[in-house]
């Protein structure tokens, strides 16, 4: 049968909408999922790192099944999963149920989303074709971040905070149906069928103890027998995964690649940018509903002026690499971001939105695809081609594991810079109000420890079929 690859294209980059989609409409639902099961202030953030993490934490894995199994193999059972656990994240009835569910549905997404690019991949020929393909992908993708906050507002306040999860049902039901049709059984040539599984696991594992541990220190204290239990376990199963690998004949991270200066300063960056975003999301989607009382679709709309920022801004990077240079145009990301995050954190809730808060969204979501464009070129510049694939993999898990282990970090510090507040006699709405301002300069100070490893990065001209790429990925 003769596929148009251009409707290939369509069903490919829906599922990576609703990927990237099901990461930014759930935070403006936060407050509802928060006050509706009962989360506690510490635990909430479980709602995103759950997510983050299996997916960040698989996504090695998920592309090496689809290149020994199939992608589309592979694209669809990562499809099913999603679907049927965006349906029982819906469904849940207490904050365990809905964090297990998050956590699988990250796993089916750690699977879809490799296999889609490898059958984009191989489907669009080297060069102007597959060019304009991955901008599509990217652009798509980057519609379903920016989208998302307003298609959470829209459904949370006209329906429920469920329906953000249960939306995602028929698209995937539809996906599955026009596959055998429209998605071709695209295969690379087979080598030894060896999984890392076991590699993925202790990795994931390890890095969730040590974000719990982080997690528990505010409400039970460093010192306390569960938290260095925890984080003891956590830098246990890394030190495994770290032995696994070594001695793998088919590594999910060959340790070969932190070799290379340009990976590891764009990987580390590209981590610290994880951080500095992912927090800054959390804690202002909760400070505009809790603090400033808006409702979800007004939260939602606050949000679109810093993706249309974002956006803009990784156009602006795409032109920019390729006349100043990679690490200029990073460092200026990288520096938007610092000024971006201090803006935000000196919001006075009794201000206007236009004055107190959309200065610093615009400012940051310039900066933040300032970052990751030049960083993703950068990553993968001195590895050998046949190993560009796993040096994208690699930094673009140290991105979603970055993310998670920020987020841990500033949502912590926030908490208990709010609970002392209140010991002290603070009223809830001023509590709050603090603690948002210092999560967000603690998220700026990820920023600026960006600022300062991007020093460190090479300067780099890149083709366009690199800057293409790195901007889809971005």
């Amino acid at each position: 049968m003769r596929r148009s690859p251009w409707a290939t294209l369509a069903v490919l980059a829906l599922a990576q909408f609703i990927v990237v989609l099901d990461v930014t409409i759930v935070n403006v639902a936060l407050p509802h999922i928060q006050a509706d099961l009962n989360f506690s202030a510490d635990s909430l953030q479980w709602v995103i790192n759950a997510y983050t993490l299996l997916f960040g934490g698989f996504l090695l894995l998920g592309g090496r099944m689809s290149d020994l199994l199939g992608p589309r193999r592979v694209f669809v059972a990562g499809l099913l999963l999603f679907g049927v656990t965006s349906l029982l994240a819906g469904l849940s009835s207490s904050p365990e149920f809905l964090i297990a569910a998050r956590a699988v549905q990250g796993l089916g997404g750690a699977l879809l989303s490799p296999a889609a690019l490898a059958i984009l991949t191989m489907t669009f020929a080297h060069g102007r074709e597959r060019n304009i393909a991955m901008g599509v992908w990217g652009g798509l993708a980057g519609l379903g971040g920016t989208l998302g906050v307003v298609a959470g507002g829209v459904l949370v306040d006209s329906l429920s905070w469920q329906w953000i999860f249960f939306v995602n049902v028929p698209i995937v039901i539809a996906l599955v149906a026009v596959i055998p049709v429209f998605v071709p059984d695209v295969r690379h040539a087979s080598g030894r069928r060896t999984f890392d599984t076991l590699g993925a696991v202790l990795g994931t594992a390890g890095l969730m103890a040590i974000v719990y541990g982080v997690v528990r220190s505010e409400p039970s204290g460093w010192g306390s027998f569960e938290v260095s239990g925890v984080l003891t376990a956590g830098v246990v199963l890394l030190a495994a995964f770290v032995v696994v690998e070594r001695r793998s004949a088919a590594p999910l991270v060959p340790l070969r690649l932190f070799r290379s200066r340009a990976l590891s300063v764009s990987g580390g960056a590209l981590a610290l940018n994880g951080a500095a975003f992912l927090s800054m999301f959390f804690l202002t989607a909760i400070y505009l509903q809790q603090v400033r009382g808006d409702s979800a679709l007004e939260a939602g709309v606050h949000f679109l002026p810093m993706g249309g920022a974002a956006i803009v801004g990784a156009a602006l990077a795409s032109q920019l690499v390729q006349r100043v240079g990679t690490r200029t145009v990073q460092l200026a990301g990288a520096v938007l971001s610092v000024i971006g995050l201090l803006l935000l954190s000196q919001a006075d809730a009794t201000g206007s939105y236009s004055s107190e808060l959309l200065p610093g969204l615009i400012v940051f979501g310039f900066g933040i695809l300032g970052v990751g464009v030049p960083g993703q070129i950068t990553a993968v510049s001195e590895v050998r081609p046949q190993e560009a694939g796993a040096a994208s993999g690699v930094v673009n898990a140290m991105y979603q594991v970055g993310g998670a282990l920020g987020l841990a970090i500033v949502t912590t510090l926030s908490i208990t810079h709010t609970t002392h507040e209140l010991t002290r006699g603070a009223t809830q709405q001023h509590a709050l109000e603090s603690g948002f301002e210092r999560g967000l300069l603690v998220a700026s100070l990820f920023a600026v420890v960006n600022v300062l490893l991007t020093l460190a990065a090479p300067q780099l001209q890149p083709t366009t079929e690199q800057l293409t790429e790195a901007t889809a990925a971005a």
